[in-house]
């Protein structure tokens, strides 16, 4: 049997009914075999302080220790203001503390941003581009996701509906498990 690789999969919005969620929670169904995405929301992560960090509070270690135990991380970002989320950028800051002990260090890092409006929030996955290098494992390069007019793409029920996204989703999924599967031999 062959290895299925946990992936933490971060939603970057804290709103119930976000988009962002959504295609996270679509992206977790139609994962291959070979991975496993943990679809991990933001909800319990405390602000980021340094003077916390000779006792870090509960929330950051658990953070972490998932990002550690991962075989490498999704990032899943709407773009707020032509950047990402404030409290992504506060969870990115919790999991690459302390200095020189990146959680992220290592992982292969997977980016999909996503927007109802037509840029599909290509400046949030570009500033992740910027933050995550010296934190983080490589960043996948290729396919570059960004969704969108994702507005109609989902059921009352949260479920994805819109064919031509499930294939580009699917599509990037197979490119990533690549990505994945490289890292982790």
């Amino acid at each position: 049997m062959a290895t299925q690789h946990s992936i933490v999969t971060i939603v970057g919005s804290l709103r119930k009914e976000s988009f962002t969620l959504k295609i996270a929670n679509a992206l977790a169904k139609l994962a291959p075999a070979s991975l496993k995405l943990d679809v991990t929301t933001l909800h319990g992560i405390s602000f980021f302080n340094q003077d916390l960090e000779g006792a870090p509070p509960a929330d950051w270690v658990a953070f972490r220790e998932k990002l550690q135990a991962s075989s490498g991380v999704l990032f899943v970002t709407p773009e707020y203001n032509r950047s990402i989320p404030g409290v992504l950028k506060n969870a990115i800051d919790v999991g690459s503390r302390p200095y020189g002990k990146s959680s992220f260090l290592g992982k292969p890092i997977g980016l999909v941003s996503n927007s109802p409006g037509p840029l599909g929030g290509v400046s949030a996955a570009k500033h992740l581009q910027n933050i995550l290098p010296g934190i983080s494992g490589s960043i996948m390069g290729q396919p570059e996701t960004y969704l969108n007019g994702i507005g109609d793409a989902f059921n009352d029920k949260g479920e994805l509906v819109k064919e031509a996204l499930q294939k580009v989703l699917q599509q990037y999924l197979e490119a990533f498990a690549s990505f994945v599967e490289r890292f982790n031999k």
